[in-house]
């Protein structure tokens, strides 16, 4: 009874706070709300509404005002359902900058299709989304939604602020919630923010947060979700998939997965066990059984990419996978696992966040968390982690998208927060071995050979994978410091058993030298400028971080035109810091040949804001060293 009565004295504040009259003008929004803002979210409120373990409504109201194109993404009016989740209600309304409304948008106005880039068997998986054009800026729309779901185990996280150059004049957040569930919640990075815990009951959470100004998304920085407001919450008596669950530590919780939605999907036919056993033969080696397994995998199965927040954590049954040839991460992960099983590899089913910027489980909060799932095989002491959703990927190479991480790991006996693999900086390394020639006209002809590894190979390699006219602008981007650059031939070597790649790359630009009276001017180092420079930063507010360090090193043989004799060439230098280290030197071979050495590393670390102006000027440094030119002079 004090539930109900709770729900309702909430469900009528809710009411009220949703009916008051709202100036959408945007001559009403502070101008300190405009600075650094491409949108302003006038209202963010999120009703959640937990009535029982099998069941949650999440009530949306979201009043954007769009100030230019780049603040179109504020909008963020989506919504995804499938068999599990209902979109209760969904609209829009449209208003000009002088708040008059000018457009009413229906549920029948959303579009409405499949989660899933191909494939059939998650046709379920849906999501509704608004596409709108605007006629001018700035506008506003209000966007409300009403979502009901059984599937307690995914609570919405609160983002007061939910990404950079966006500000806040309101956002509002209200849990109403059983007592007998183990509600919990954890804040992040309140610090320096106007939010206030506004109701803090054994049955209801309320916050508020108001005139949020934008944040700068500042180089090196940290991403948004490390760095800006954040509530997470969870249940410990929740509901997934159909089926009843309850954890209060990570290894109950990799029990409860193992033993209730894991169980029965690794099935297969004792046709495909006899061929798989057939495929491995007499190999006794654990590791080179999964080799083999994996390879199989990749030959035989493709991927099918469903958006965040659809298809749950239950994979669909290997039987189904072995049968379609497609799955999603989870699918081809938990496949992967049901052939090593017919051949007696142990394996795990790992969950974690997936991006090439590192993002960790938050292993001091135990609930459902991830967006990838990848599998492990233990090895030793330590792990062999496959990526099941690639066809090219080298066996346990993890590359930019799942290495160096918190990741949650599902054993049988419990689950456990393992960290994957780190890539040291001086394994991460480019090989540059080239030569180039320059005529009487400062036309310029070359080819090098470029091998790279650790964290610098996954990048590489897709670019082998590139369109010609894809791969012609790539190398056209990556030296952009050569003008009128033609790229007449590039090959690739993938070595996928050691795990590196090669580029032979052969290319020729005219007007490389400028010539200038009876003088050439030319930089000496053509293949491996660092172009990109390091943004100077005013007051900066946020620490910086170097995610992975590399080493660079380049041996290039150059040949000076016939006629020219050399007036002026830069001075060997080596730069050291906190940061990394840096050297060049020249090898005058004899009058017309000479050979460039260049050597740059970069050290991983997290460093204070006070350090990022030294750091610039650390790369500033090289850039102009990089850039130096050498002077020929005519006979």
């Amino acid at each position: 009874m004090k539930f109900k009565l709770a729900f309702f004295l909430f469900l009528t504040s809710t009411i009220s706070l949703f009916a008051q009259k709202i100036d959408y003008s945007t001559v009403s929004i502070a101008d300190s709300l405009k600075e650094n803002a491409n949108a302003v979210v006038r209202l963010n409120q999120m009703d959640i509404v937990i009535s029982s373990q099998r069941n949650m409504n999440v009530s949306t109201k979201r009043v954007v005002t769009v100030l230019n194109k780049i603040g179109l993404g504020a909008i963020n009016a989506i919504e995804n359902y499938n068999k599990t989740t209902t979109v209760k209600s969904i609209e829009a309304t449209v208003f000009d900058a002088f708040g008059n409304e000018i457009k009413k948008i229906k549920r029948k106005d959303f579009r409405d299709q499949s989660a899933v880039d191909g494939g059939t068997l998650f046709s379920v998986s849906r999501v509704i989304y608004l596409d709108y054009t605007p006629i001018g800026y700035p506008f506003t729309i209000v966007f409300e939604s009403e979502t009901e779901t059984s599937n307690t185990a995914f609570i919405p996280q609160w983002f007061p602020l939910d990404d950079y150059f966006v500000s806040i004049e309101k956002s509002v957040l209200n849990v109403n919630y059983p007592d007998n569930l183990g509600f919990k919640n954890k804040e992040f990075n309140f610090f320096d923010f106007q939010i206030k815990k506004t109701v803090d009951t054994p049955t209801q959470l309320s916050y508020t947060a108001t005139n949020i100004v934008a944040q700068k998304n500042e180089d090196y920085g940290p991403n948004y979700y490390d760095a800006l407001p954040k509530v997470m919450m969870g249940l410990t008596l929740f509901h997934l998939e159909g089926v009843d669950g309850t954890a209060k530590t990570w290894k109950e919780f990799g029990q409860w997965y193992s033993d209730k939605i894991l169980y029965g999907t690794t099935e297969l036919s004792e046709e495909t066990k006899t061929k798989i056993k057939t495929l491995v033969g007499n190999e006794k080696d654990p590791v080179k059984k999964a080799k083999i397994i994996y390879n199989f995998v990749q030959q035989k199965s493709r991927y099918v990419s469903i958006q965040v927040g659809i298809g749950g954590w239950k994979p669909m049954l290997a039987n189904d996978v072995d049968r379609l040839g497609y799955g999603d991460c989870k699918a081809l992960t938990n496949y992967t696992k049901a052939l090593l099983n017919a051949v007696d590899v142990p394996s795990f089913n790992t969950v974690l966040y997936g991006s090439k910027d590192k993002r960790d489980i938050e292993s001091e909060f135990v609930s459902m968390q991830g967006n990838h799932m990848i599998l492990s095989i233990p090895n030793g002491d330590d792990y062999i982690w496959l990526e099941c959703t690639s066809q090219d990927d080298p066996f346990g190479y993890q590359g930019i998208f799942t290495d160096d991480r918190n990741v949650l790991i599902m054993k049988p006996e419990g689950g456990e927060i393992v960290r994957t693999k780190i890539y040291p900086d001086k394994e991460n390394t480019q090989t540059g071995k080239g030569n180039y020639s320059l005529t009487d006209n400062g036309d310029f002809s070359g080819k090098i050979t470029i091998v790279s590894e650790g964290s610098q190979y996954s990048p590489k390699a897709l670019v082998e994978k590139f369109q010609p006219n894809e791969k012609d602008a790539y190398y056209k981007d990556y030296w952009d410091n050569i003008n009128n650059l033609k790229i007449n031939k590039a090959t690739f070597s993938n070595d996928k058993e050691r795990v590196i790649l090669t580029e032979n790359v052969e290319m020729s630009a005219a007007n490389y030298g400028n010539i200038s009276g009876n003088k050439m001017l030319f930089a000496l180092n053509a293949f491996s400028q660092f172009t990109g420079g390091v943004k100077r930063i005013r007051n900066r507010k946020s620490p910086f971080e170097i995610q992975r360090g590399f080493y660079d090193h380049d041996e290039i043989a150059i040949t000076l035109p016939k006629g020219f004799t050399i007036e002026s060439i830069p001075q060997d230098f080596e730069l050291s810091s906190k940061f990394g280290d840096y050297k060049t030197e020249i090898i005058k071979m004899d009058n017309g040949n000479l050979v460039y050495k260049r050597s740059l590393f970069i050290k991983k670390g997290l460093y204070q804001k006070n350090e990022y102006d030294e750091f610039r000027l650390f790369m500033e440094k090289i850039a102009k060293n990089d850039n130096s030119k050498t002077v020929l002079i005519k006979n």
